[in-house]
Order: C-alpha cells, then sequence, then structure tokens
C-alpha cells in the first residue's frame, strides 16, 4: 500500500471488497502508508478499523517516529522477524478467521540486495515450526527484493506454509500458482496506491533523480489509483486449493 490514495482506497472499498470476495481473512502490508514511507500507530489502526486482521511492513517499518512503541504493544501489526532481534515489535501474530479458523501471519525480509540484519533462511524454519505449532493455516508475508529468492522461499516452504506472498517490488506478478505439496506462492501482490506513476511515486521525481543522480524528495503521485493483491482459497487443515490475483480500479 503505497501514500494517501492506498490508504483512502482501503479505507472507502475494503469492506464492501471483502463480503464481494468472500473473504474470512484479510492481511495487509502497510509498510509505505505515510507519505510513501513508513507507518504510523494512527494510520495503522486506520487499516484495522477498515476490515484488516492484521497488518504486515517491511523494510521501511522504522522510517516513523513512535513506530516502535506502537509496535510493542500490537498484538495485530507485525514487522520483519528478521529486522533484527533488538528491535520492538514481533514478526508474527495468530488472529481468527471469521470462519473461526486459526490463522499465523509471519513477516520476513528478503536478503538480496535489502540491507537485512539477519538472513531469512536462518529463522524461517524455526518461526514456521512455531506458527504450525500455533495455527493449522500459515500465511508468509515475504518481503524482498529479488524474484529468486520469492520463488527459491516459496518452494523451501511449500507443504509447511498455506501461502508464501511476495511484496516489496509494487509490481504485480502473473505468477500466482500452487505448489506441489499444496503451498500457494506468487512472487508480488502488487500494489494498493496510485499507478499513473513509478510505482508510487510521481513520475517526474523519480525520473530526475535517475538522470541527474542528485537527491531529489519523492512525493507520492494521485492518479491511476488501484486496490491489487491476492485471494488464496485453502482448506481448514491449512492446505492452499486455489490462489486468484485482485485487481480493483478505484
Amino acid at each position: 500500500m503505497f501514500g494517501p490514495p492506498g490508504r483512502m482506497a482501503v479505507e472507502e472499498r475494503l469492506p464492501g471488497l471483502r463480503e464481494e470476495l468472500g473473504a474470512d481473512l484479510c492481511i495487509v502490508n502497510g509498510e509505505n502508508i505515510a507519505d510513501g514511507a513508513g507507518i504510523t500507530g494512527k494510520l495503522a489502526d486506520k487499516l484495522l478499523a477498515a476490515g484488516a486482521d492484521a497488518v504486515t511492513l517491511g523494510n521501511h517499518t522504522f522510517r516513523r517516529d513512535g513506530i516502535g512503541a506502537y509496535l510493542a504493544a500490537s498484538e495485530r501489526v507485525v514487522r520483519p522477524a528478521n529486522a533484527g532481534s533488538h528491535l520492538p515489535g514481533k514478526g508474527m501474530t495468530v488472529v481468527e478467521a471469521r470462519n473461526g479458523i486459526a490463522v499465523a501471519v509471519l513477516n520476513l525480509l528478503g536478503q538480496l540486495f535489502i540491507d537485512t540484519p539477519i538472513s531469512p533462511w536462518e529463522i524461517v524454519d524455526e518461526l514456521v515450526d512455531e506458527a504450525r505449532a500455533q495455527a493449522p493455516v500459515v500465511v508468509v508475508d515475504f518481503h524482498a527484493e529479488a524474484t529468486s529468492e520469492k520463488v527459491a522461499m516459496a518452494r523451501w516452504l511449500d507443504g509447511r506454509v498455506t501461502a508464501v506472498i511476495g511484496t516489496h517490488t509494487h509490481v504485480q506478478t502473473n505468477d500466482a500458482r500452487i505448489l506441489p505439496a499444496g503451498t500457494a506462492a506468487v512472487s508480488d501482490a502488487g500494489m494498493t496506491g496510485p499507478h499513473d506513476s513509478v510505482i508510487g511515486v510521481e513520475a517526474e521525481l523519480a525520473i530526475r533523480r535517475m538522470r541527474t543522480r542528485l537527491p531529489v524528495r519523492f512525493q507520492p503521485a494521485h492518479g491511476g489509483v488501484r486496490i491489487e493483491g491476492v485471494v488464496v482459497d485453502c482448506a481448514d487443515d491449512g492446505r492452499a486449493e486455489a490462489i486468484e490475483l485482485v485487481r480493483v480500479d478505484i
């Protein structure tokens, strides 16, 4: 989700969209909701009030003052589990879906092309085992830059989690699939926000930085707003049965 346009789209459309899609649970990645970089406690609460059951984050988690104290107290907003062992907050939460099934939501950072303190591969097995002990349905938000790492993680976890959903690159990928052992996967769920842009940023500003290599203050764009994501159908035991891309123009 990117900037005010993404936030407003979720606040206005999520309740109705959940009913339309028949979604028993909704997970939102809210990392860039605060003017395109980071999140605040107030904005996180707005996402939860709009119908998100859990909010995941990413490499910009701590860009905003005060978010640490909020994460330390939050039960439903999680930051990447491998962002640093001394940081406030947690990397997993367990929430109850509308149908009464417990769902564990995990958040991890990739290590390729991202300054990640702890490799996800060092902790993922223990984290998944902990999640499986608490819930039959396990969803991993893998916030990573490299498609190769996202595909590798999904293959590694195939059969042990319900879904591995890639985030971070802001471009929805056309590779939603069910892996052989029953895990749903997609390299990137896409961006909820302004698509008449360069991944959410005013195009002229992004192009100016690339052309000149000089510092340019980015601003969120406003045109072409749409909601993007995926819908995963699964059995009560956590095995995925279907995954479908979602794209809704606002």
